[in-house]
């Protein structure tokens, strides 16, 4: 299929076939003509698969063949970004695609002035691109009015939520008329979005073109264990390589995007950050230098990296692996786009661990590790994560828990090698819990409370002298609170002639 056979308006498809592109992507065939048929569209497809055009194109046709005489347009189309980067790359589409067809955009976001953009509006236009909390102070000002609102769009609609913009949103759809035709579209579709999707899409066409949170074929992945404080060493160590010409590296935190950036430069790397801190010149200055080439590395927060459409980028490092599956498909996605291939490369420490089975469970496959660098774990890696089996929960791996100590037990156990075994159940503690001046183990045949307590029948044996047995002892501060937490279960314990349980215990 080509744009030609979409019936696409001529001025419209002039401006693909300027920009190079001659048949839409599987997320823009399906979606293009439901849209141009005014009809609710759920759009789901995974990041770098063209969603910002499967909307601009059909919208800047129907508006083009409602075009009326108008002295000052009026705004007829709201489109929802979470981030100002996205606000400026779908702004950026919608000009590019509809630069023959006279229809007028303008872009609203926080963090710089609002003179251009207010001149902007009160001029005339056809399309406003903006970030929630920038479009309603503007509202609240008289400056911009959503009552001829004719199309909606919540574009990344899964990280709006995220990011805690559902209240905002709340606010702006009771300002837009009843009458409306509304699109979602985003790079996942968690159950949150399906049930605001219910509330307001009104028998929608809905379009996914790929598996939930599937990763693209045209990149590959690995894994490199590494401990925490080898990262940096190792990110150096990574960045030798001549093959990565454009990087982007992933933290959790602006803190620790900083950080990255003054080590690098430390070793004469030139690489900037861009993160929600940055005034926006700095972040546009950033993101420029990184489309042009002259900047080889940019380490960005996940938020922020939300606007960076740069089709040339070769490689995504996650210097910190995601607490959320759905991020690591978003991160990865901004390399192997328009059909271009691109590795992405994950360092994961041993805290990190359960999120990477997370991502795989996720994206349904197994992300191979790389072991060939200097600074490999020395902490073993468990089958779990190589074998891509399902994690029952999150956390360590289960360890032998030790059975007697021939430290204590000088009576039968003497000479004595301690044994081991296997957790009697997956919610044991997995090492033994050390109690006042005794060690109380876990054991087959009930009790086994250490030196001084190996007869099960005297109950008073560790009473404090003077202490009666019905008697509630006194706790003074922390000290007397373990103290008698100590005593109390020892009574127990002796009491019914068995060690305390582990299910007692926890």
């Amino acid at each position: 299929m080509t744009f030609d056979q979409l019936q696409l308006a001529e001025p419209i498809l002039r401006s693909l076939s300027t920009e190079g592109y001659t048949r839409p992507t599987p997320i823009q065939a399906q979606s293009i003509t439901p849209i141009m048929e005014e009809r609710d569209l759920l759009g789901c497809a995974q990041t770098g698969t063209g969603k910002t055009a499967a909307f601009a194109l059909p919208v800047l046709h129907l508006l083009y063949h409602r075009k009326t005489e108008e002295k000052t347009p009026r705004i007829k189309v709201l489109v929802l970004t979470p981030t100002r980067e996205l606000a400026i790359q779908v702004d950026e589409s919608f000009r590019t695609y509809g630069r023959h067809t006279g229809i007028k955009t303008a872009v609203i976001f926080g963090g710089v002035s609002q003179s251009s953009q207010e001149q902007a509006v009160r001029r005339g236009a056809d399309i406003v691109v903006a970030t929630p909390g920038r479009l309603l102070d503007l509202i609240k000002q008289n400056i911009v009015s959503l009552k001829q609102i004719e199309i909606f769009i919540l574009d990344e609609a899964d990280r709006m939520l995220d990011m805690g913009f559902i209240h905002d949103i709340k606010r702006i759809i009771p300002m837009l008329p009843e009458k409306k035709q509304t699109l979602f579209f985003s790079a996942t579709m968690p159950a949150e979005i399906r049930q605001l999707a219910d509330k307001l899409l009104h028998d929608p066409v809905k379009v996914e073109v790929a598996p939930v949170a599937s990763t693209a074929d045209t990149i590959q992945q690995e894994v490199l264990f590494v401990e925490k404080n080898d990262k940096k060493a190792l990110l150096n160590y990574i960045l030798e390589d001549p093959e990565i010409r454009r990087a982007l590296v992933f933290t959790r935190t602006k803190h620790g995007a900083d950080k990255v950036v003054k080590e690098l430069n430390k070793i004469g790397i030139k690489a900037e950050a861009i993160h929600g801190n940055k005034a926006q010149n700095a972040r546009q200055r950033a993101l420029d230098g990184f489309k042009s080439g002259r900047l080889r590395i940019l380490v960005a927060t996940d938020i922020a990296a939300r606007g960076i459409d740069v089709d040339e980028i070769t490689h995504v490092i996650n210097y910190e692996i995601p607490n959320e599956p759905e991020t690591y498909v978003h991160r990865i996605g901004r390399t192997g786009r328009a059909g271009a291939s691109g590795k992405s490369i994950s360092f994961c420490d041993e805290e990190e661990r359960a999120y990477l089975k997370d991502i795989q469970k996720l994206i349904r496959k197994p992300v191979p590790m790389n072991d060939a660098h200097p600074y490999v774990s020395r902490i073993p890696v468990p089958a779990s994560l190589l074998l891509n089996e399902t994690p029952m929960r999150r956390g360590r791996e289960p360890r032998p828990v030790v059975v007697g100590n021939p430290q204590k037990h000088t009576n039968n156990n003497a000479g004595k090698e301690p044994r081991t075994q296997e957790p009697l159940r997956a919610q044991a503690p997995k090492s033994t819990i050390p109690w006042g001046n005794s060690t109380i183990h876990q054991k087959n045949n009930g009790g086994n409370r250490g030196a001084g307590s190996s007869n099960n029948n005297q109950g008073n044996a560790h009473r404090p002298a003077g202490t009666n047995a019905s008697a509630k002892p006194e706790a003074t501060g922390r000290s007397g609170f373990w103290r008698n937490k100590k005593f109390q279960d020892k009574k127990n314990s002796n009491s019914s002639g068995q060690s305390a349980s582990w299910k007692e215990m926890e």
